[in-house]
């Protein structure tokens, strides 16, 4: 009988006997040997070329020289392991380099964490103390964070085992293809924000507002043009503090440095993570001093400030400046918007194509006119897909929404093969090649 650490008894089978199931989000048998640039080597030694850059964590795909030149002079004389109690070039010059990027007045700081999920649960709690105000409006489909207080503000059906916290008020988020309600899908949840807003959510007791400029886990739902704006200018109207969550859909994934500057608006926090890392632990908040400042050791942390992760940060967005990396995002972007568009004529199962960059949601449905989601279609399609040497994740309420947040880095040649494997693999899963037995034991969301 193999043990698991027998090397002959393979990945996938050691993995199940050694890692925790609650920390698994599997949607088929990814064994990933080693990664090479904008692609995966799996345990057999095929090539995939990534459409999802771990969730856009791999934000310079993989083996980056910039990440692997900055990581390893960092690592042969290391300046502590965090910020905590001493400081260090590193975490300074990548600060320095935050503040620099994101509109804002002089007095602002920079804190330093591990992931999306804490970060956003700093800043809950951090502009709760400096305000005094404990209520705080998020939006129905919001992931932000796997920890209890992130998931607490969170309102996506992937985490309807964590109760709200008490304050939270939840608005629906606009969704153009699928509306929930008559009328503009943008002037109708601003109707009821300020029905909220006068009634059981007054403002003098309202903390913040917390939104994503792209709807990312809800369905890389992109919001009608000018409701950012609307937000921003309610919560200043106010006196309540505008929360971006940028960790999934910034730092030049939408084909600008922020997701929030398609509507010209400046919050007044801003979260970082996934690819500000480039694949390492890293996460961010950019506010201001009188909420950062307010005390020390309220949200700390021993390894955060990590130089080892502080530096591939700053290669992340060095690189991204010298790369230009925000036209390739808009260009590959747009390519394959272009290319999934015309599988959409062909292929009845698609209902919708949205996005902004390399942040494109494909929504899968049974019908386009009940636009019934087509959820087994999509985790079958997936499943394809890796057999055919493409990966590619999904996400939404539904399970529906096949979502591709490749590397900032990728090539027309690679965006050109990988939408011809998408294209092969809905046929495939259209005409039944696929049987329910190769997910059945994979739940995905």
């Amino acid at each position: 009988m193999p043990t698991i650490t027998d090397r002959n008894f393979n990945l996938i089978a050691r993995d199940a006997a050694s890692v925790a199931g609650i920390e698994k989000l599997r949607f088929g048998p990814f064994a990933i040997q080693s990664g090479d640039g904008n692609g995966l080597i799996t345990e057999d030694g095929r090539r995939l070329i990534d459409f999802s850059a771990s969730w856009g964590a791999a934000s310079l795909g993989h083996g980056h020289p910039a990440i692997v030149d900055a990581v390893t002079r960092t690592l042969r004389n290391m300046p502590s392991a965090s910020i905590l109690s001493t400081t260090h070039e590193p975490g300074v010059a990548l600060a320095e380099k935050l503040l620099a990027i994101t509109p804002g007045g002089e007095d602002r700081r920079v804190w330093f964490g591990h992931s999306g999920s804490d970060a956003n649960e700093t800043i809950i709690r951090a502009v709760e103390a400096a305000t005094g105000k404990k209520r705080v409006i998020a939006f129905i489909g919001a992931y932000h964070g796997g920890t209890a207080l992130s998931m607490s503000v969170s309102g996506h059906t992937a985490q309807s085992h964590a109760a709200p916290r008490p304050g939270l008020f939840l608005l629906p988020y606009p969704n153009v293809y699928r509306p929930h309600f008559p009328g503009n899908v943008g002037e109708a949840a601003l109707a009821q924000l300020d029905y909220l807003l006068a009634t059981v959510c007054p403002p003098h007791d309202t903390a913040a507002i917390i939104l994503e400029a792209i709807q990312a886990d809800g369905g890389l739902l992109v919001p009608p043009p000018g409701f950012l704006a609307a937000i921003a200018e309610r919560a200043k109207r106010h006196g309540i503090l505008l929360v971006c969550d940028e960790v999934k859909v910034g730092l030049a994934r939408t084909g600008m440095m922020h997701a929030f500057e398609a509507d010209g608006i400046q919050p007044d926090l801003i979260s970082f993570g996934k690819g500000l890392g480039g694949g390492l632990p890293l996460s961010a908040v950019v506010g201001p001093a009188a909420i950062l400042d307010r005390t020390t050791a309220f949200a700390m942390q021993t390894l955060c400030g990590n130089p080892v992760s502080c530096s591939a940060g700053l290669a992340v967005l060095e690189t991204i400046d010298r790369e230009n990396l925000t036209a390739n995002t808009s260009a590959r972007g747009a390519q394959l918007m272009d290319g999934l568009r015309a599988l959409a004529t062909k292929h009845p199962l698609i209902g919708d194509v949205r996005g902004r960059g390399l942040a494109i949601g494909v929504e899968l449905v049974t019908d386009r006119v009940d636009k019934e989601p087509a959820s087994k279609a999509c985790q079958k399609i997936v499943y394809r897909c890796f057999e055919l040497g493409l990966l590619v994740f999904y996400v939404g309420m539904r399970s529906n929404v096949l979502e591709l947040t490749p590397p900032l880095t990728l090539t027309e040649g690679e965006a050109t093969a990988g939408l011809a494997i998408l294209d092969q693999a809905i046929d495939d899963v259209a005409a039944g090649r696929v049987p329910d037995a190769a997910i059945a034991a994979y739940a995905g969301w």
